[in-house]
C-alpha cells in the first residue's frame, strides 16, 4: 500500500448494512447508478473496465467522462480502481489517480473507508466535496436498497 501524503482524499462512513451488500454497489453497474453515476460500465477484475458518465455538481454542466480501470476486486472487503476523465477541462486524465475502497464489518453494518490518492493539487478541493457528497447518496442508496 502506497504512504500516504498530504493530497490524499480520506472519507470513512458507517452504513448499516452488511460488507457484502454494500460491495454491490461499487462493483454491480445497475446499483453505481443509484449513487454515484448516471450511467455505467463496469467489468470488476483487475485490468477490467470502470466506466462511468457523471453529471457536473450544477445541473447543465457534464455529462463527465471518467475512464478507469479496475486495479483490484476482493470481494466483499476491497475494490480499488484508477480515475479520471477524458474531458480536459476537469484537469484528471483518464487513469492517472487511485480509488481504494475498504469495506469493514462494525457490528451489523460496515465502515467504508475511501482513499483517493494521486490527484493534481488543484483537482483535490473539488474532489473532496464531492466524495462527501457522493458517500452520503451511497449511504441513502444502501438503505433505501434495504427497505
Amino acid at each position: 500500500m502506497p504512504a500516504r501524503t498530504a493530497d490524499d482524499i480520506v472519507r470513512e462512513i458507517d452504513i448499516d448494512a452488511s460488507p457484502e451488500t454494500v460491495f454491490e454497489f461499487f462493483v454491480d453497474a445497475e446499483k453505481l447508478t443509484r449513487w454515484l453515476a448516471v450511467e455505467a460500465t463496469l467489468d470488476p477484475h483487475p485490468g477490467g473496465a470502470c466506466i462511468q458518465v457523471h453529471e457536473g455538481p450544477d445541473r447543465g454542466q457534464g455529462p463527465y467522462h471518467m475512464h478507469g480501470t479496475f486495479v483490484e476486486v476482493d470481494p466483499p472487503t476491497r475494490v480499488v480502481f484508477t480515475w479520471g476523465f477524458t474531458n480536459e477541462e476537469i484537469g484528471v486524465p483518464p487513469g492517472s489517480s487511485v480509488v481504494e475502497v475498504t469495506l469493514l464489518p462494525v457490528g451489523s453494518g460496515t465502515r467504508v473507508r475511501l482513499v483517493h490518492r494521486d490527484l493534481p493539487a488543484d483537482a483535490v478541493d473539488g474532489h473532496s466535496r464531492g466524495w462527501t457528497t457522493m458517500l452520503d447518496r451511497l449511504t441513502r442508496a444502501v438503505t433505501a436498497a434495504g427497505t
